[in-house]
């Protein structure tokens, strides 16, 4: 065998960085206490900007929140959620009601493996309700995003949004950071506007953890099932 056609062999058969990128990178509900240099954020940020979006318009917008601020929009969003946790709306949709199948069933088997890991049973509502609590705490996490859009933009922005998410994730566990997307994060767009000076021309989308995992955690070791490849896509020839 040839030295080149080796090559193009080991070459075939290697698995790029990223694809393992993306394979260990998990959603993470707990951290350590352990700060996240400034730079590494912004650098985080500055190349996750590179993501493709419609026609380059670039719709994201974010606002990072670290000590002081952090603990003012984490105190003020918990006692929010505290006192009106069954009125508060978010600015979009999370998912149509009621939620139909297969959708549904995945979502119930994730909340059903999510409580067992938490030792929060479905039916303990209390105990549900301190889980929902953590996550506008940012679950620990010393740095957290909240993502905000121009609300006369249409849907179609969100699929630029999500590819910039993505980045996001990648960049950060490529430096050894985990991270927590949070779309629960809308539900307090009145706070935020107030803590944060958000203008009511941009719509909250989400929020983000962003730390070093605790992993001792079992709710941050959980094995999530993906569809096998045929469940999902098709292929013509």
């Amino acid at each position: 065998m040839s030295a080149n056609l080796l090559m193009e062999i080991l070459e075939m058969n290697a698995t790029p960085a990223i694809d393992d990128l993306i394979r260990e990178r998990r959603s993470k509900r707990g951290f350590l206490e352990r700060p996240v240099p400034l730079d590494m954020v912004k650098d985080i940020l500055s190349t996750a900007s590179y993501a493709p979006s419609s026609s380059n318009t670039q719709p994201w917008r974010c606002y990072v929140v670290t000590g002081e601020t952090r603990d003012r929009v984490t105190k003020a969003a918990v006692a929010e959620f505290r006192a009106n946790h069954a009125t508060l709306a978010p600015e979009y949709p999370f998912f149509p009601q009621p939620l139909h199948d297969p959708y549904a069933g995945r979502f119930n088997t994730f909340r059903g493996q999510l409580g067992d890991a938490q030792g929060v049973h479905r039916s303990d509502k209390s105990g549900r309700l301190r889980d929902v609590e953590r996550q506008f705490l940012f679950f620990d996490a010393p740095v957290g995003i909240i993502f905000t859009m121009d609300r006369r933009l249409e849907w179609a922005s969100f699929l630029c949004y999500g590819c910039f998410l993505q980045n996001i994730m990648l960049a950060a566990k490529a430096r050894g950071l985990d991270t927590c997307p949070q779309q629960i994060w809308s539900l307090q767009h009145h706070v935020l506007r107030a803590e944060l000076g958000i203008p009511q021309d941009e719509m909250v989308i989400a929020g983000m953890s962003m730390g070093w995992a605790n992993n001792s955690m079992p709710e941050n070791c959980m094995t999530l099932q993906k569809l096998p490849l045929e469940h999902f896509a098709s292929f013509s020839h």
